[in-house]
């Protein structure tokens, strides 16, 4: 079984759609390896995969680089995954099985308080963010060029609680199809919706968020 680093955290025909949406992206990142995959959700609400058949090691090594995976144990220096969970003049709190404070100081994301962080980058509630374990723990490398690589593109808006499909969706619903370059997935309830040059990322907003149920932020270049 794999802990894929990602939730399922909304409820009734909501949550059906996710895990549906789940499924099919599983088979599809397996494609030809010869295994059966059984997805569920655990109490903790972090998607589980079990994985059997002749190729289930080499399943779950590509699960674990897809999504990330929600460890038993941290070794100091190791690169993990964890969702963002709350955030305080503290840090940020990311849930990687439990919960982990990224200090303030060691979010390496310019000046500013966390709450103020966040708002910049556009990150939504639930988001999977890389850290690097230790004492105290990090944003990892690689999550903070994320950031900034957003940042210097052409605007963004950042959603949770909502699928890939059901977002490219309400953009069409909203007449915005062609303001958009891509929905990027970020995670199975998280995407990153990249505008056009010419597109305003807090009128993109406003439009599509009588549509969507869901946090939305935008990052502005």
């Amino acid at each position: 079984m794999v802990v894929l680093a990602t939730k399922c955290y909304v409820e009734g025909g909501a949550r059906e759609r996710a895990l549906d949406s789940l499924r099919s992206l599983v088979e599809n990142d397996l494609g030809d390896l010869d295994v059966e995959s059984v997805v569920g959700v655990r109490d903790d609400e972090f998607v589980a995969v079990t994985v059997d058949g002749p190729d289930a090691v080499a399943a779950r090594n590509l699960l674990r680089e897809e999504w990330g995976e929600i460890p038993s144990h941290f070794a100091d220096g190791e690169t993990y995954v964890g969702t963002l969970e709350s955030w305080s003049d503290d840090g940020f709190v990311l849930d990687a099985g439990e919960e982990v404070l990224i200090p303030r100081s060691e979010l390496g994301l310019d000046p500013g308080t966390p709450a103020q962080i966040r708002d910049r980058f556009g990150l939504v509630q639930h988001l999977p963010m890389k850290f690097v374990s230790g004492d105290p723990p990090r944003l990892a490398d690689e999550e903070r060029d994320r950031l900034y690589e957003w940042t210097r593109g052409e605007g963004r808006v950042n959603v949770n609680s909502a699928t890939r499909g059901e977002v490219r969706a309400t953009v069409n619903r909203a007449g915005h199809a062609r303001d958009i370059v891509t929905v990027e997935r970020l995670g199975l309830l998280e995407q990153s919706i990249v505008c056009k040059e010419s597109t305003d990322p807090p009128g993109l907003l406003s439009s599509i968020g009588q549509y969507l149920p869901a946090e939305l932020k935008c990052v502005i270049p």
